[in-house]
């Protein structure tokens, strides 16, 4: 009897949540999903916007949307820009970042650009400008530190290297060290009688005429006036030209003046510039830009002292080479030196032969000759 009550109980249950569950199984039907659409529909055009004034937001679809199109706009191709900007940039960064890095790294990176080796002298590769400078992380500072690991990393090794015949500031190539003081006498010694032979590569702005020959001019260092007065270095010729100009005239020379002579040899020309090969004779600061620019007057590109001989001004390039090279002329104040170091030769010891080492151009040396004279074939 009691069972009988319960399941009488449950069935009561059951029926009465079916009529209350009847008004609202209509809406599981399509019309009554669309019914309800309506009335949101409805009831969002009702309601007042919080700020009349303020742009409707933006649903997280249409702001993808947006990002999507952005991209797909900056990845087209616009305008045709100029690599060389770009290039001129990555070799001030590349420089700036080889005297910002760790000791060791530099030291590892010099090791790599070791051309000639042996027991008396060293020769690497300095690739870029500027970094064989005094400084914190120059060339020079991490020597001891080169050496060492050229020695096997020994704890006590005594080997050492010592700078013997630096670069030019801002010039690249073949850096010739030495590997105790005894040496270093030896090798200055045959620099004085002119038996140690350095060749340079340049790439000039016009081309020397004649195309080969000897310039033996004397340089002294003269202040220059104007509105930002300088110091540079300038001719100091013995002669000059007759005043009825069919003749030489030798004129008194200065004692502060130095001997100064530099061959030269044209190997390319083309287009108002040329790939010169110089051999200095002497030593004397900025000879070969002094040399170029104002005897031969075809300045070194990227040589921004010598360009202007009365003032200071980065250096004025034809429009012609502006186009091929793809830069402006305000950005030329940022184009280096075409200074390179190319040969170096030291005479034989007793029984062995002659060191001839040939140092490779760095990359935008070699860029360069390529956009202004169209060919890489000669460099190798």
């Amino acid at each position: 009897m009691v069972v009988l009550r319960k399941i009488l109980h449950v069935s009561k249950s059951i029926s009465s949540f079916r009529s209350f569950e009847a008004p609202f199984s209509r809406l599981r039907g399509p019309e009554s999903r669309d019914a309800l659409t309506r009335s949101q529909s409805s009831a969002a055009g009702r309601a007042p916007a919080p700020h009349s004034g303020d742009k409707p937001r933006l649903r997280a679809i249409d702001l993808a949307h947006e990002v999507r199109q952005e991209k797909a706009e900056t990845g087209r191709p616009g305008p045709a820009a100029s690599a060389r900007p770009g290039r001129v940039a990555e070799l001030k960064r590349f420089s700036q970042q080889l005297q910002n890095v760790h000791p060791n790294v530099l030291a590892k990176q010099l090791r790599r650009s070791v051309l000639y080796a042996d027991e008396d002298v060293v020769v690497i590769n300095d690739p870029t400008p500027n970094v064989n400078d005094a400084g914190a992380n120059s060339i020079s500072s991490v020597l001891p530190v080169l050496s060492k690991m050229m020695s096997g990393m020994k704890v006590r090794s005594e080997s050492q290297l010592l700078p013997c015949l630096g670069l030019e500031k801002d010039s690249t190539g073949a850096l010739l060290l030495a590997r105790n003081e005894d040496v270093v006498e030896h090798i200055l010694s045959l620099r004085r009688n002119n038996q140690v032979q350095r060749k340079y590569w340049v790439v000039a702005v016009g081309v020397p005429v004649p195309s080969e020959g000897l310039v033996d001019i004397p340089i002294i260092e003269r202040e220059v006036a104007g509105s930002q007065p300088h110091f540079k270095m300038d001719l100091s010729p013995l002669f000059r030209m007759s005043d009825a100009g069919d003749g030489l005239i030798r004129v008194r020379g200065q004692r502060q003046a130095h001997p100064a002579v530099t061959k030269y040899r044209v190997l390319e020309s083309g287009g108002g510039c040329s790939l010169v090969e110089l051999q200095p004779f002497t030593e004397v600061k900025h000879q070969m830009r002094v040399h170029m620019a104002i005897a031969l007057d075809c300045p070194i590109l990227g040589d921004h002292k010598y360009s202007h001989r009365n003032k200071l001004a980065p250096q004025k390039l034809p429009e012609h080479m502006l186009k091929k090279l793809g830069l402006e002329q305000s950005q030329i104040r940022y184009l280096p030196l075409h200074l390179h170091a190319r040969q170096l030769i030291l005479p034989a010891r007793s029984g062995q032969a002659d060191i001839r080492v040939s140092c490779p151009l760095p990359k935008y040396f070699l860029q360069t000759l390529n956009r202004l004279l169209g060919y890489s074939s000669l460099v190798v």
